[in-house]
């Protein structure tokens, strides 16, 4: 597993990281498959991990705690998120710093993530939602500061609503923050205009999340896919996002085949390991964060670290397919 630095902290995080979303909250996640997943992660050189008080109201940070205290010689780095007090995702214009975030919520949320976890200190707590009209009210950033001084949190980053990479570039710039975790995939690759530079300027480290659009860069969505009563892609994947979306990831699939075929005797390029290099050949992103509920989740997205960035030619193709989308009811 590669490591790669996560800005400015010093840390040097595998390229490879873990979301721990699926394993929270999402259907048919079972704890003891999980806990195997993420014992072979670590195994196999994953050393960041990240989760959230909202994945399964504490289900997953506990899971966490389990596997740093089962691996306590090795240095695993750990990230959660606090949860908005009004629970509103993604943030709005209209919601205030007090509706999201006022001191005694980020103070005792704070507390309760680290009782899930079992864990005295974070290395990185996040703020679950975001809005960058947020920046110039001191009370977050002071409050953070004070967790950070009473050693219960060692960084603080944001997560940037879905997309809307612009909206944490003030945020970044003002020096308050060390890390932002973005939507950043092949589908969308908005954040290199101005988020990467405005990171890269401020040594502030870059997570990238749903590396595989939630799932249809896997290649394995249909437009009859279905999913177990109140999982939420059953609302994500509604017709106007779900027929788009696998026009789409056929192009990609027509790409991989012509690509595969004009190299044949070189090992054959998967759509997800597609999906993962594509990103790793971004120098500005710190780690990514796929979801791993299951083994071979896990050995296939570590495998992709050591396959490496893309080929200059494959990369330069996958431009093309840059889709420009804008927050709609379904994407919350």
């Amino acid at each position: 597993m590669n490591q790669r630095s996560f800005g400015r902290t010093g840390w040097q995080v595998s390229e490879i990281g873990y979301g721990m979303w699926g394993i929270g909250s999402w259907a048919n996640s079972e704890d003891e498959a999980s806990l195997r997943s993420l014992q072979t992660a670590v195994d196999s050189g994953c050393n960041f991990f990240d989760t959230a008080y909202a994945y399964g109201e504490g289900r997953s940070e506990n899971l966490l705690g389990q596997i740093v205290r089962a691996n306590s010689d090795q240095k695993l780095y750990t990230a959660t998120k606090i949860p908005p007090k009004n629970q509103q995702w993604p943030a709005r214009a209209e919601f205030t710093l007090d509706d999201c975030y006022p001191p005694e919520h980020i103070e005792e949320y704070t507390q309760r993530s680290l009782a899930n976890a079992g864990l005295e200190s974070f290395d990185l707590i996040q703020f679950h939602t975001w809005s960058d009209a947020w920046v110039d009210d001191d009370l977050w950033a002071m409050t953070m500061e004070s967790l950070v001084s009473q050693g219960l949190v060692s960084a603080v980053g944001i997560s940037i609503n879905r997309w809307e990479p612009w909206n944490g570039i003030k945020a970044v710039q003002s020096g308050l923050i060390d890390a932002v975790q973005v939507i950043y995939n092949i589908f969308d690759q908005n954040p290199e205009d101005d988020l990467f530079p405005t990171c890269r300027e401020n040594n502030v480290a870059v997570i990238a999340r749903v590396p595989f659009d939630e799932g249809s860069l896997t290649g394995t969505l249909t437009k009859d896919s279905k999913w177990p009563e109140g999982d939420w892609r059953n609302n994500y994947f509604v017709p106007e996002n779900l027929i788009p979306t696998l026009e789409r990831v056929e192009a990609l699939k027509t790409l991989l085949r012509d690509w595969n075929s004009s190299h044949a005797g070189e090992p054959e390029v998967t759509l997800p390991a597609l999906a993962l290099r594509f990103i790793l050949s971004n120098p500005d992103v710190s780690t990514i964060i796929p979801g791993m509920r299951k083994l071979a989740h896990v050995h296939s997205n570590i495998a992709a670290s050591a396959a490496g960035p893309l080929p200059a030619e494959l990369l330069e193709q996958l431009r093309k397919h840059r889709w420009v989308r804008k927050p709609a009811p379904w994407s919350d």
